[in-house]
């Protein structure tokens, strides 16, 4: 094979490997039987000028032979994983190297691409489902507008794969701005403070260089990275997101969602709604996931300390008064998006109360999070009470001075048509044409004039419905 005319096609870079070796193990992706493409997105191969044969797509993004020039590794990292601190690491993923495009790296990783020293007796191997799954939720999270890993393609392989039951096999590739989690520093922070210290200046040459610049850095990363993931938070809030596994090894340096394992999205509105089979306790509910990324980012500054201050006592008092203004700037930040919602264009005594009595009673009246926001985008009423019916005289003449059309291209921009619903992601999973049928869909959720009333459908019954790992 031509190395040359291969390096034209896909060039990596590979800065990660400038790391100490305690970051990593160079790893090569383990075969797969008979691999075949399921999908492979072409407008992002396109945007990216990835030019690529159907054999090269197989060949490399199964991981049966390797794009010239690469050295494929996984990495290590730490986390706490429902609260209780672990030693992790890429159990079935390989980073094959950083596509460098305007200006930046993405990392291109294989998921399911076999065993590697931090399996953890796992079979490093992902189910065909769990694979169609992420590629269809992290591509309609791209185009809901939301930070996100992206999915490049989903090969499938002859090989068997057991999870809930026996399934056939694939290879997702992923791209991200990079897989550098707050696990990562809780990984270094244990190794030492010359290897915390070189993944810190990593993290800041590849993701904030203005931070370079600053007294100290390691302030200004935790500073930046809060900010970063309370706006992400509040984003999901926004299209009623529930990640379902907020570990500190899936919160991502970069600000990206990342990990689609068994997240879902909110039908009914209740802040409590949990899908995720192994939450028992709710910990990672809707409406508690602000807290839990507060709770990540205090992880990440215990793991900053050594870098912030040198005298112990200064460091914490620092990360404390970092820490200290989370509440108040997730406040704003989430009641600014609610208003946004609601098409409120100024700020006026009272838009709080309106925004809590509207979920007060979407919640007793168990309406759908998603279809009351777009009927309100409409100028309907999204009522059938007497009660609701009230509210939503009192919102209209909160918003009868401004502008219609400002209003409505507000809330239009804010409040999506479609979400990957569940139950219609689980028919996908099961039949490529509907696959197909709903990724288009969901490449437009903001088009309020070609809405595929079908997908607006919340399931009849929610009950009993969880979601699983796929690990």
């Amino acid at each position: 094979m031509n190395n040359e005319k291969n390096e034209d096609h896909i060039k990596l870079d590979k800065t990660y490997l400038s790391l100490d070796e305690i970051f990593y193990t160079l790893q090569d992706p383990q075969p797969v039987t008979e691999p075949s493409i399921f999908y492979y997105n072409k407008e992002l191969a396109k945007k990216l000028k990835i030019s690529l044969s159907d054999k090269e797509i197989v060949d490399y993004f199964s991981g049966n032979k390797i794009i010239p020039n690469t050295k494929p590794f996984a990495q290590a990292y730490a986390g706490h994983q429902f609260g209780h601190f672990t030693m992790l690491g890429d159990g079935r993923a390989i980073i094959l190297g950083e596509l460098r495009f305007k200006d930046k790296l993405y990392d291109i990783q294989l998921k399911g691409s076999g065993r590697t020293p931090y399996s953890r007796g796992g079979d490093g191997r992902a189910t065909l489902p769990a694979m169609i799954r992420e590629y269809l939720i992290s591509e309609a999270m791209h185009f809901l507008k939301i930070p996100t890993t992206r999915s490049l393609c989903v090969i499938e392989t002859k090989d068997k794969v057991y999870r809930q039951k026996e399934e056939s096999g694939a290879v997702l590739t992923r791209m991200a701005e990079s897989h550098i989690r707050v696990g990562t520093f809780e990984y270094a922070s244990l190794v030492g403070i010359k290897q915390l210290g070189q993944l810190l200046n990593y993290a800041i040459e590849r993701h904030y260089p203005e931070l370079k610049r600053d007294n100290n850095p390691a302030q200004a990363l935790l500073k930046k990275v809060m900010d970063k993931q309370i706006k992400l938070i509040v984003e999901w809030l926004r299209i009623g997101f529930i990640h379902g596994v907020m570990n500190t090894d899936n919160t991502s340096i970069s600000g990206e969602t990342i990990d689609y394992g068994p997240c879902a999205f909110m039908n009914f509105y209740d802040e409590k709604t949990v899908y995720s089979s192994i939450d028992t306790q709710g910990r990672y509910s809707f409406g508690n996931q602000a807290n839990i990324i507060k709770w990540n980012i205090v992880k990440l500054a215990e793991a900053l300390l050594p870098l912030i201050h040198e005298n112990v006592e200064e460091s914490i008092k620092i990360a404390e008064e970092i820490i200290g203004g989370f509440d108040q700037k997730f406040q704003n930040a989430y009641i600014k998006m609610m208003s946004k919602k609601l098409g409120l264009l100024s700020k006026k005594e009272g838009d709080v109360n309106i925004i809590m009595e509207l979920l007060t009673l979407m919640k007793k009246y168990k309406m759908d999070y998603t279809n009351t926001f777009f009927k309100l985008s409409n100028n309907e009423d999204p009522f059938t009470e007497d009660e609701g019916k009230d509210w939503f005289i009192r919102w209209k003449y909160r918003i009868e001075k401004q502008d219609p059309k400002e209003t409505q291209k507000l809330m239009q921009g804010s409040n999506p048509a479609i979400i990957p619903r569940n139950h219609h992601v689980e028919k996908a999973i099961l039949d490529k044409g509907e696959f197909e049928r709903l990724l288009k869909a969901l490449k437009r959720p903001y088009d309020y004039r070609n809405v595929k009333e079908e997908f607006q459908k919340p399931p009849e019954s929610e009950i009993g419905y969880k979601t699983y790992c796929g690990t």
